[in-house]
């Protein structure tokens, strides 16, 4: 399973996202919709989750749920938009990999307690307007027996 990862639109969806998401089973939106037309074409792909972020204070966005928790491919993900909002230990909660947006910095990174099971903290960075001199890029997950391999890709 592939499952195509965004953030932080902002109310800007760069025609560059829709044909790198080519082929995707299911999309994650980690916040920061701004524009639930968005949400309508990203649709158009594939499934979408979607959870509002900081900037999601009105209209259909700001009834989005702030987290969610998604079982695909057999291994559950949690979607939040601040990674510093997280109220729970994942490994206990039985999570493989957090999905989170807000910073606008790609990132991937397996973390692991002692004696726990190692997560995935996951962050597309920004798809939206471009911060600062930071990359506009996406992610993917490849999900294949029990396994994630994760990637993320630079638009602009």
């Amino acid at each position: 399973m592939r499952i195509g990862v965004v953030s932080d639109t902002h109310s800007l969806l760069r025609p560059e996202v829709i044909p790198a998401l080519d082929g995707v089973e299911h999309i994650f939106h980690a916040g920061d919709v701004g524009d639930p037309a968005i949400l309508d074409r990203l649709a158009e792909v594939a499934p979408v989750t979607a959870i509002r972020g900081n900037i999601d204070t009105y209209g259909p966005c700001a009834e989005l749920p702030e987290a969610e928790y998604v079982n695909l491919g057999g291994l559950s993900f949690y979607l939040i938009h601040n990674v510093h909002d997280l109220g729970l230990e994942p490994t206990a909660a039985g999570i493989a990999c957090v999905v989170s947006g807000h910073s606008h910095k790609p990132a991937s990174e397996w973390r692991s307690r002692a004696g726990k099971a190692r997560v995935l903290y996951f962050n597309p960075g920004s798809c939206g307007p471009r911060r600062f001199s930071l990359p506009v890029s996406i992610g993917f997950l490849e999900v294949e027996a029990g396994q994630i391999r994760p990637s993320l890709i630079q638009l602009l």
